[in-house]
């Protein structure tokens, strides 16, 4: 039973985005008070994307809504469509924009001198480009939304674009940005199979043959990759995250690269009659490339927000194994089982929005407080920003994949759909699913060390600049609004990984809309504290059972210590290995961090060692690793458009004879070939 009719569910996104709309002008007018806009705008858009989540939480069951407007183009008016896989994405999106929202009203307060009002009104573009793609329901509405995302996001990339790197940033998110959108539209155009209706519902009914379906799943799989950061297209990510400001990045991350997933899904499930098998296995090949990719290179990382950059980009790539082990499933015909590996993802999905924005307002926060977004200016700020280093443990924890967090649930349902592949009917696939059951496990293990990373130079030990800013009073506290932000999505990693039986009822709406399947029925046959994702026999787990086991067991630990061994505890400097004369500088940096990992997997950097100047007083050695992505396949590239653009630069600049010549020779052509 629900508070709202169906029929509000389109009306309530409609209002939605032109109230996000009108914020962003609200915000560009009151330009010169930043105080109005952080106290009034912020506050009201989050506030919007709260209600919104809700509404779509309360309608993620309902039979699906249209509507069409009295927009666009003569023979194409705007389709719009609200069904249970749009509605999850609402809430993402809804639950994302009321955390980031309420953090910027405090994060951009003291942008003081600044131009916040371009910001706003892009800011809330943005928010309204993602919503819209979320709802259309044809190519055209589709593809205004995307381009919408697109450019909003790549000024919000480029707001300090006094700075050449971030104008190259831009660049590239640009480029790789309108490359995935010109492979959409051919991918749109060969869906509707020379119909002339560019409608979703026109495109489920084309039955294109093989050869185009195979066309316009690459396209698809080509269009979509780019925005989520797949490999190889994923060299805009680590550019533009750092470039961007940390609520920007936030929404970046934690939303925008998932409109990829949700296009992804709209398509291959939604537009497509048939799956194959193979794109599947091509999926997931590249899911876990992807990866093992991100974290390799997360974990190698002396910047705050390079890193977190890497860590979507590993995140992403289990997002789509999880999508690759669904379409062989769906193609092997073996529903049970697709439920289950989609079940995951979707949950992963739900998963790393929560905390990956938390994880980027938290460093946020940091490079706010201490002017530094660099490891090796860090250290100890455990406690200075008290607030932040709790709520971005629990990030770290849930990031890191341990129970009872969240990120625990859908890496382990994501582990089971792994483990339970030797039944499908292929004897190749069979032989090549431990290998990549082994990869899930690596990219697991290597992101709990990256998460140990981010949080051990950051918050613990001292301060690693002898002359650093951070070691003096001028570190301070975040503000109320930052901390209702940082405290909600903290709130929502704990839940959801406390009840993950009410997600997964949820997300049943979504895989019985896209299979014609759900888990939760069998998730919880044996009572809502284990959850079973194929028997009791096979495994299980309880949330609530580890929370409070942990939970007493720590307890009883604390009062045994502090009733037979306080009169024995005693305070004193910690240990120093024979030798006093300690300086912060001698703690482990982020490079001696990475250090292992770098040399065991040194085949996959191309590292440049940055060696001290030996007069310097303070030396520090430094390593840079450089995509080998880059060297293989974008330099060669570069290189063959400059030889292209030299040749084309020469047959601008020649003489009228030649000019008359190409001309007769084209009009020959013509005479001969064209009848």
């Amino acid at each position: 039973m629900t508070a709202f009719p169906d029929f509000l569910s389109v009306d309530v996104a409609l209002v939605t985005i032109t109230a996000w709309l009108l914020l962003g002008i609200l915000g560009f007018a009151l330009r010169n008070r930043p105080q109005l806009v952080c106290g009034v705008v912020f506050p009201i858009g989050a506030v919007i994307g709260l209600i919104l989540a809700f509404i779509a939480v309360v309608n993620l069951g309902q039979s699906p809504t249209q509507a069409t407007l009295p927009l666009g183009l003569p023979d194409l008016p705007f389709h719009l469509r609200v069904d249970a896989l749009s509605a999850f994405f609402l809430i993402v999106l809804g639950t994302c924009v009321f955390s980031v929202s309420l953090f910027s009203a405090g994060y951009f307060r003291d942008w003081t001198g600044r131009k916040l009002g371009p910001l706003v009104l892009q800011y809330h573009l943005f928010i309204a480009g993602m919503a819209l793609v979320l709802i259309a329901d044809d190519a055209l509405v589709f593809m205004i939304g995307w381009e919408l995302m697109a450019l909003a996001s790549y000024f919000l990339v480029t707001t300090d674009h006094h700075e050449a790197s971030n104008r190259t940033a831009g660049f590239m998110y640009l480029l790789i940005a309108h490359l995935g959108a010109l492979c959409l539209l051919f991918c749109f155009g060969a869906l509707q199979n020379w119909r002339g209706d560019y409608t979703f519902s026109a495109m489920r009914e084309a039955h294109l043959p093989g050869a185009m379906n195979t066309f316009a799943f690459v396209l698809a799989l080509v269009g979509f990759g780019a925005k989520a950061g797949l490999l190889p297209l994923h060299i805009w990510l680590p550019e533009a995250h750092p470039a961007a400001p940390s609520p920007v990045s936030a929404l970046m991350s934690a939303v925008m690269l998932k409109t990829a997933i949700y296009g992804l899904l709209r398509v291959i499930f939604g537009l497509f009659d048939t799956q194959l098998w193979w794109w599947g296995a091509l999926v997931l090949a590249l899911g876990l490339a992807t990866a093992l990719f991100g974290v390799l290179f997360a974990a190698v990382q002396s910047d705050i927000k390079r890193l977190l950059a890497y860590s979507s980009i590993e995140n992403i790539g289990l997002i789509a194994a999880a999508l690759g082990l669904t379409i062989l499933f769906k193609a092997f015909d073996m529903p049970s089982l697709a439920a289950l590996s989609l079940t995951a993802m979707l949950f992963h999905v739900l998963n790393h929005m929560l905390f990956k924005a938390l994880l980027f307002l938290s460093a946020g926060s940091v490079m706010h407080a201490a002017g530094s977004r660099n490891f090796s200016a860090l250290g100890g700020l455990i406690h200075r920003m008290p607030w932040v280093a709790a709520c971005s443990l629990v990030g770290i924890l849930a990031a890191s994949g341990l129970p009872p967090l969240n990120g625990f649930v859908s890496e382990w349902l994501l582990l089971q759909s792994f483990l339970l592949t030797p039944s499908l009917p292929h004897s190749y696939l069979n032989m090549l699913v431990p290998v990549a059951a082994a990869a899930i496990a690596l990219a697991a293990s290597l992101a709990a060390y990256v998460m140990v990373k981010f949080y051990g130079l950051i918050f613990l030990g001292r301060s690693r600049s002898i002359d650093s800013q951070i070691a003096s009073h001028s570190v301070h506290s975040i503000s109320r609004w930052e901390r209702a932000g940082l405290a909600w999505l903290t709130m929502l990693c704990l839940l959801l990984g406390l009840v993950p039986l009410w997600v997964i009822g949820g997300i049943d709406h979504v895989t019985s809309l896209l299979i014609g399947a759900e888990l939760g029925p069998i998730a919880g046959k044996s009572g809502w504290l284990l959850i079973t994702p194929i028997a009791p026999t096979r495994a299980s787990y309880s949330p609530l059972i580890f929370f409070f086991v942990t939970i007493l067991v720590t307890l009883s630990v604390y009062l045994l210590v502090r009733r037979y061994f306080r009169r024995t505890t005693r305070r004193a400097d910690a240990w120093d290995c024979g030798y006093p004369l300690q300086t912060p500088r001698m703690q482990d940096t982020a490079e001696g961090f990475g250090q292992p990992i770098s040399q065991i997997f040194e085949s996959a950097y191309e590292i440049e060692r940055v060696l001290p100047d030996p007069a310097d007083l303070h030396p520090i050695y430094r390593k840079r690793q450089t995509d080998l992505f880059w060297r293989w396949f974008y330099q060669p590239l570069i290189n063959l458009v400059d030889r292209l653009s030299a040749v084309v630069v020469k047959l601008q600049q020649g003489h009228i004879q030649w000019y008359l010549l190409y001309s007769f020779a084209t009009l020959i052509v013509l005479l001969i070939f064209v009848r």
